[in-house]
């Protein structure tokens, strides 16, 4: 009998999407010019935050559940999909040496609905 686990919740699939694509920006603090299989990957990357971001818009402009404690704070991760995309693009086309930015993503997309305790 195959027991298969439950889907993970929408934001786990968002939380751990970012973990991955932050994994694949990390490196020395010197922008290294990308290599062609490199560059075409994280091209690829760039396509799919633009196609997460979409879906992400898309999403808060539903209506929410009357009664929910908590939703996902759709502006907050569209911001952090946008300080990735930004990083990876610095990387394809560094000037110079950049300093690292000091902002770090939230992480967490869960807010709870106001006047909630």
């Amino acid at each position: 009998m195959n027991h298969r686990p439950p889907p993970a919740p929408l934001y786990h699939v968002f939380y751990r999407s970012l973990i991955v694509l932050l994994g694949a920006n990390t490196g020395s603090p010197v922008a290294l010019a990308a290599s062609g299989s490199e560059n075409t990957n994280i091209e690829i990357m760039i396509r799919q935050l633009n196609a997460l971001e979409d879906t992400a818009r898309r999403s808060a402009k539903l209506t929410d559940e009357p009664g929910k404690r908590f939703y996902l704070d759709y502006q907050r991760l569209t911001d952090d999909i946008k300080r990735i995309r930004q990083a990876l693009e610095g990387y394809l086309t560094p000037s110079r040496t950049q300093p690292r930015d000091p902002v770090e993503i939230f992480g967490t997309y869960t807010r709870q609905q106001p006047g909630d305790s």
